[in-house]
Order: C-alpha cells, then structure tokens, then sequence
C-alpha cells in the first residue's frame, strides 16, 4: 500500500460497467489532477493492452484495465506514465519444486494448531487433456432427483470417504484442496529474479471461476471411477430458484447418510430457504432505526430473485464485472508496486457465493465450520454441489441476451494452472484456457427455469423527489467527504461526482453500445478472520426505511467470510466493482452530475476500511 496512506492500526434489461474521478481521497501533500476524460476498455485483451495505438490518445490520457487494479494512478503508479511492471508478467501457477507449506489455518477442535492441507507428494506431474467425449452428461438439480440416483451417489461418496487418509483421492484429501489453494499453503511460481515468497490465493480475483470449474471436474472424475460408472455427473443445488432455495434433501434428511455434515446450522434447514442476501447479522443496527428483519417465504424468494437479477444481469455485463480483477504472478509482494494481493472479486463470488457458504456454516464460534470458512469447506459434501450451481452461472452468463458477455482473453489468464489429482492418482497440472467449454469437458447442466431474468428490481421511492401523499421523509445520515480511511461502524452517505462521458459515447437508443458506468470501492480493509458484509445504496430517500435487492437502489454488496488464519491480524485488501448503469436509469438519474452513495454495515459493523471510491465509464 502507497507510502501516503495512513493504515488503520486497529486492523495491525441490461446495459453497465471507464473516465477516472476520485470522490473519497486520501491526505496527501498535492492535490490530485486527472485528465478531463479518460476512458478505461474492461475488454481489452492483453495484446490490446500493451500494442496502443499511440495515435489515438497520449499515454496521460490512456489508461488501461490494469488501472482498476492499482487504484488511483497519481497515488500508485498509472501504467501509461511508468514503465508497464505487468506487461512481462506471468501466469499465475503453483511452485510445486517448493511443495506446499502448512496452510495458515487454524482447527476449531483443536484452537491455536495449524491445519496441514497439502496433498500427498509426487514429483511427475503430467498436463491435462481434454477428454474424448462421447456423450454430454448432465449434472441434475439436487432437488429433482430420483431415489435410483441418490442410491449411486451416496454409494461413490462411501467409497471416497473410505478410502485411506493418504490417498489423493480420498474425501479428507479432495476437502483440503480448498484449504491449500484459499489460505497461502502454496507459492506462486515466480521468475528467478522476482520475491520467491509469494503466495498464491484464488478468491477475489479472476482465478475463482475456472479453479473451482477445475476442482469440481477432478472431483466428479473420481467419484465416478470409484463406482465404475464413467459417465456419473454430480448434482448442483439450484438455489437461484424457489423450489430449489432450501438446502436440498438428500444432504440432510438422514445423519448416516455419506451426504451429511453435523457442522450446518441447524436454524437453517429445510423448509427454510436460504438468504442470498445474508441476512446473518442484520439486526445488529436496530439502535440506529435500522431494521432488516425476517422476511415471509414469499418475500424471502422475490428478495432472491432480484438479487440474482442484479448480479447476474445488471452487475455483471463486462469480464471484470463477473469474473472478478487481474490477478497474476507477482500480486501480493511485499513490494509497494499497486499490485494487490486480492484485487477484487466479481458480482456472484462477493454476492450468492459467500451468502450460501454462511448460511449453511454452523454457528460455532470462533470459525462458523465446515461451509462457513474457507479453509473448512470441502468438509461438507453439500459445498460441492454449492459450487456446481457457481459454475453454472459461469455458463448461464455467457449465454444471457443483451450485450455481449465473454470471458478474458488475456494470455495470462488463459495460461494460469492448477495441480490437482486425478481418478488414476496422476498429478495433474490444468490451465484455465482448458477449461471454458464445459462441452469440451463432457458435460453441462439440467436445463431448469431461470425465474430470476424476469425479476427485475423496482425502484423503492417515486422517482422525481415527490414524495407519495403520507409518506414522511425519515432520517438521512450526513453527506460526508473523507480525506482518510473510514471507519464503517453506521451507515454513512457520501455524495460521488459523475465524470464527464467520452466521446464515444452513441446515441442514447444504442443502449448495446454505450460506455458502461461502475462504482469503484478502491480499497476495502478488513481482517481475514473476520466475517463481514455491507449493502451499497443509491439515490436513497432517507436512511431508516428498509432496502433490499427487490429495489433498484440496491447496487451490491461486499462480503467476506473467515479464513481461520493462524494469524489473527492477517488483513485482506480489496475493492468492489459495482455496475450501475441500469440502476441509473431505473432511478431517473442518468443525467445528475453526482449520485448519493450510501454504505451499511449489516455484519461486522466497526470491523471494516473503505478507502477512495469514484465512477468510472468502460467500454
């Protein structure tokens, strides 16, 4: 983190996301000064990004993709004013030659242990090939399948947890794969003359999506093998649908049962449906005129519904939007170079993902086991499965209409891997580039309804500033401009200028064409262990009435869910990409020169650090 910042000592249907303005700005001696436009392409390829046309705009007033990963440019380097660290920079992989470490994490059986998450040793690691494939399986919808399917399943899953503790293929094995690769017990393999110390990490960043697709083939491969049934699929839970929202009934109806886990909240079984916004916590600010509550089964499934919309749809309309930022070899140095060790996570991985990880987790305190921390997880079969409906969004997302969703193209994400073993107990090392076809893998997902592209949010207050006859404005928190970090322990309202649009920008009837606007939380600071959420506002009327992802000022959430860190001051930098423009427009406000921001604390209220925040125009 830049020199200048003063770190906080008590943590020791479809348009979006770009023109940098800075809103919430650090002390610092000189003021900050940014070009009248500059245009940031979230498309860009690599070879975009390091070929510019010199022609077309000056290296002040280019900036690239890598600018949303080193915050603002006169604070941590802009790319187009120094010599370009990353344009050399290498795909991210494990260094195996240093095997893997003890994981940083600690067993809530057994407080102040580190946990061991490493694999069985091999030195011959061969390269994965894509399969033959003679037919495309189908994974089913847990909640939709028959008694002869659940019979085979928990029969593979008996011989996967009977298998010796030392075998790579065993469920103990397979559980700490998460724990290994999510809590730093491997390094990055890095170039001679770089740290050899790095640590390689999968969450917040564009890793998430192809390491778990990788995870949960490898996993599925064995399963299958051990039964001898080569063409077995696992099943996902489809929580993004109303009849598939309550954990799904083979995974708890039966204690004996291969599919249970006695670490799950038990508040939180069938027929309860899960909170896709987490609603954990949200009683905490009820002294503050804040009231979250619980909400009825029916409100409970529109809330889930609009907030799959927003973060399938509306937030996520560009690659970094959905996938998460850049993330490569060299991230998190010790070196100040801008380059943060978690750039940032995309819509599903911050939003649904941990929501469905802490609803299922127990309430066992200091760690919330299995789901409810990273590091335990892949103790509980139903993470597998959770997971399964994760990469299922990834194939849905390419296919929705609107603008055109691809995946990166940069050859430093296609070329990043993984080591894994296989069903013949072969170590394996997958590339990512590998593994964007499902088809390609032999397989894709039962074609069920997707109630959620219908379930568009609606505004919460009457458009305009009229107020409805009746209807009270209520408290509104202070307009704030903070020159330091901020303490997020009430709601607080900031009010962020809009920069100017860019040239480019078509008319307004080409809505498939026009820049995409973003709000940028730059830096988000907050302990590993802890477990945190807060919800971000828009153009709210007041702060006391509620507001959920069934109303169009909902913009998205922040999340982060314990690591059990052996270190208890272990901190997590990140940021928070947020697509607005469809909200915007929902709220009539595609044309005010600034937009009122508000952030609130639902979980771990005083726990959390918001630096910078600004909007930025993509194309």
């Amino acid at each position: 983190m830049a020199s200048t910042v003063n770190s906080p000592s008590v943590l020791t249907s479809l348009p979006v996301p770009c023109v940098q303005t800075s809103l919430l700005t650090f002390k610092k001696k000189q003021p900050l000064r940014f070009a009248s436009k500059r245009v940031v392409s979230c498309r860009a390829d690599n070879g975009e990004q390091n070929n510019a046309d010199s022609s077309s705009s000056s290296s002040v007033d280019r900036f690239d993709r890598r600018d949303m990963l080193l915050g603002l440019g006169s604070l941590y380097g802009a790319t187009g004013l120094v010599g370009d660290r990353f344009a050399l920079a290498s795909p991210i992989s494990p260094d195996w030659r240093r095997g893997c470490t003890v994981a940083t994490a600690m067993d809530g059986d057994q407080p102040g242990k580190s946990v061991h998450c490493c694999p069985p040793g091999n030195t011959k690691i061969i390269d994965f090939e894509l399969p033959r494939v003679r037919k495309i399986r189908h994974r089913p919808a847990a909640h939709l399948v028959d008694c002869n399917y659940v019979y085979k399943f928990e029969l593979a899953m008996e011989k996967m947890k009977a298998l010796p503790d030392d075998d790579p293929r065993s469920f103990k094995q397979q559980a700490k794969i998460h724990c290994a690769y999510c809590n730093e017990a491997y390094f990055q393999k890095r170039p001679p003359h770089d740290d050899p110390d790095q640590k390689l990490r999968i969450h917040f960043s564009w890793l998430f999506f192809p390491f778990h697709r990788m995870y949960l083939y490898f996993y599925e491969r064995i399963l299958g093998e051990l039964i001898g049934d080569p063409d077995f699929v696992m099943p996902f839970w489809n929580w993004d649908s109303p009849c598939g929202m309550a954990m799904p009934e083979m995974y708890v109806a039966d204690p004996r049962s291969p599919l249970y886990d006695e670490l799950r909240n038990g508040d939180h079984l069938p027929p309860n449906l899960v909170d896709l916004n987490d609603g954990k916590g949200a009683n905490e600010l009820k002294d503050q005129g804040i009231i979250f509550g619980n909400l009825s089964k029916t409100d409970q499934i529109r809330s889930n519904l609009c907030l799959m919309y927003r973060q399938m749809v509306s937030n996520s309309t560009t690659s970094t939007c959905f996938h998460g930022k850049i993330y490569k070899a060299g991230c998190g140095s010790s070196k100040d170079d801008g380059c943060k060790p978690e750039p940032g996570g995309g819509a599903i991985e911050n939003g649904a993902h941990i929501a469905v990880h802490k609803f299922v987790g127990a309430k066992r305190p200091p760690y919330n086991e299995d789901m409810g921390n990273f590091y335990s997880a892949g103790r509980d079969p139903l993470f597998y499965a959770h997971h399964a409906n994760v990469d299922r969004m990834w194939n849905i997302w390419r296919t929705l209409p609107g603008k055109d969703r691809h995946d990166f193209r940069d050859r430093e994400w296609l070329n990043s891997s993984f080591l894994f073993y296989d069903e013949k107990k072969n170590l394996v090392r997958a590339k990512v580039g590998q593994f964007l076809d499902t088809e390609k893998l032999g397989y894709d997902y039962q074609k069920v309804d997707i109630p959620w592209l219908e379930s568009k949010p609606t505004p919460r207050w009457p458009r305009g500033g009229q107020l409805k006859g009746g209807q009270v404005r209520g408290r509104r928190a202070e307009t704030k401009e903070i020159t330091d970090f901020l303490v997020l322990d009430k709601p607080v309202r900031v009010k962020v200028p809009r920069p100017k649009r860019s040239t480019t920008k078509l008319e307004e009837e080409d809505d498939d064409e026009e820049e995409e606007e973003v709000l940028v939380i730059q830096i988000i600071l907050v302990n590993r262990n802890a477990s945190v959420k807060f919800d971000v506002y828009v153009n709210t009327e007041d702060d006391e009435t509620p507001i959920g992802p069934e109303h169009s000022e909902f913009a998205g959430s922040f999340t982060n869910i314990p690591h059990g860190m052996d270190h208890l001051d272990s901190k997590l930098s990140t940021s928070l990409t947020l697509a607005i423009s469809e909200l915007l427009k929902d709220l009539d406000a595609k044309d005010e020169e600034d937009i009122e921001v508000t952030l609130v604390p639902k979980e771990g209220a005083g726990l959390i650090w918001i630096g910078p925040i600004k909007i930025d125009y993509c194309t």
